[in-house]
């Protein structure tokens, strides 16, 4: 079994139990690029054609921040492939007496998996870990036809999401960071 990217005891036990036999839900692994990770990333957004001397520095960064990001995946155990995916990364603030922030992103569910619920288990997971890693809020942002999933899972709307994309910036590019 390859290192996990963190500590799967913040995962409360409630969440990973609750999956259907032949899936587990679990910390991001390097060895789950061979599992279609990116595969089905895809399924939300473009991702890139990211290498796997890529994939495996951006897991090695993440690994040594793995104090404020937590990928999961849920993986089909029998065919080796990852199901569903998200993040959620800790922003540690100065207001709310330095308080830490769960930010939830990049939840996705292979289309092959879609109506097994592994959108709630992922949304758990998460929620566990931004819990247990001591924030006193976790957020998200949602597209309008998306409310109705998160609002069952006890997240209220609030307030509005906005973005400003960079005129001529080429995503393809490595982070400057």
């Amino acid at each position: 079994m390859a290192a996990p990217l963190f500590d799967a005891s913040l995962i409360d036990r409630a969440v990973t139990s609750a999956l259907p036999a032949g899936f587990v839900l679990r910390p991001l692994e390097v060895t789950d690029y061979d599992k279609g990770f990116l595969h089905a990333l895809s399924h939300l957004t473009v991702v890139g054609d990211i290498s796997k001397a890529a994939f495996v520095d951006r897991f090695a960064y993440l690994k040594a921040h793995n104090h404020e990001y937590f990928t999961i995946v849920i993986e089909d155990l029998a065919k080796q492939r990852i199901a569903a995916a998200g993040t959620v990364f800790v922003e540690r603030k100065f207001i709310r007496n330095l308080g830490l922030v769960g930010h939830i992103e990049d939840i996705v569910t292979h289309e092959d998996y879609r109506g097994k619920q592994f959108g709630r288990y992922i949304i758990d997971g998460l929620k566990s870990i931004g819990k247990n890693a001591g924030a006193y809020k976790i957020i998200l942002d949602c597209a309008e036809k998306n409310v109705k999933f998160y609002e069952k899972l006890q997240f209220e709307r609030k307030e509005v999401e906005m973005v400003w994309y960079i005129k001529g910036s080429n995503k393809s590019l490595a982070p400057k960071l």
